[in-house]
Parts: C-alpha cells; sequence; structure tokens
C-alpha cells in the first residue's frame, strides 16, 4: 500500500492533501477514511496509508488509515 505524510489539513472542512513520493500531492476528505481513524486526531506529519481512486477532480486518496 502507498504511504505518505499529511502535508495540509483543513479542519474546518474535513479534508486535507497527503504528500507523496510518486505524484502530486493526493486530496482526501473525513469521508475517506477508515473505521478506526478520527480526522480531529490528525496532524500535519502524520503518516497515513492509502489507496488511490478517482474522485470529480482527479486521483484522490481512499480507505486511508495509520501507516
Amino acid at each position: 500500500m502507498p504511504q505518505g505524510k499529511i502535508k495540509r489539513l483543513v479542519a474546518d472542512r474535513g479534508f486535507g492533501f497527503i504528500e507523496t513520493d510518486e505524484s502530486d500531492d493526493l486530496f482526501f476528505h473525513l469521508s475517506s477514511l477508515s473505521e478506526e481513524l478520527n480526522f480531529e486526531e490528525l496532524s500535519e506529519g502524520d503518516v497515513l496509508e492509502y489507496e488511490i481512486g478517482d474522485g470529480p477532480k482527479g486521483k484522490r486518496a481512499e480507505n486511508v488509515r495509520r501507516a
């Protein structure tokens, strides 16, 4: 599974961006988090695992969980 760290969180809107080695930063929304992960517990710099899916504006992270 790919891994990356949280580059930016927009807590009041419920989304953020994951910095990856392979491509551009990936968007993630709180609805894409695994059940055991709570959005309020995330911080910039946290390392996450994710799957890559397609969203309305391009690639996005799905099934996001802690690495």
